[in-house]
């Protein structure tokens, strides 16, 4: 276990749920959503507290889309890539924003924590379409040059943070 870790968020959230194997999804929800993923320090940390083995918590958080064991940035954007969106040109969006942020199919979070990018299969919002999805907020009727402005105020915002 790496002693630099700081297990005190990890134990708060245990404390609310009072150390139940049964709250395991609801755990790791909150421990992502404090870091923004799961840190491989967590899971014998969690292994331990819950008396529950290490292989069937990452067997949990392998097997939910919704959580990432990879780092992702303080901006998580997500592109829709359902039918609506896809008919409606997304690929030239996500292409945009991953020239904007020298990211790629197989790089999808900047070295500096700033931007993920990632696709979904929908977010429900087809009438809106093409649609994305900034953290929890959500923009319609994208096109590439609305993604490039977006950027451009999203990177203004983490200079000024």
């Amino acid at each position: 276990m790496n002693n630099n870790f700081d297990f005190s968020v990890a134990d708060k959230i245990l404390d609310a749920h009072g150390y139940k194997q049964q709250a395991v999804i609801a755990i790791l929800q909150e421990i992502q959503e404090h870091y923004r993923y799961l840190p491989q320090e967590v899971f014998p940390y969690l292994s331990e507290k819950l008396d529950m083995s290490e292989a069937r918590i990452y067997s949990v958080a392998t097997f939910y889309e919704n959580f990432s064991l990879e780092p992702k940035g303080k901006y998580v954007i997500k592109i829709c890539d359902g039918t609506a969106c896809h008919v409606r040109h997304s690929l030239p969006i996500l292409e945009r924003f991953r020239e904007e942020l020298g990211l790629s199919a197989d790089k999808h979070t900047t070295d500096d924590l700033g931007f993920t990018v990632e696709t979904v299969s929908c977010l429900g919002a087809c009438g809106l379409a093409p649609v994305i999805m900034v953290n929890d907020d959500v923009y319609s009727a994208m096109t590439p040059d609305k993604a490039s402005s977006l950027i451009q105020k999203l990177k203004e915002e983490l200079a000024n943070a």
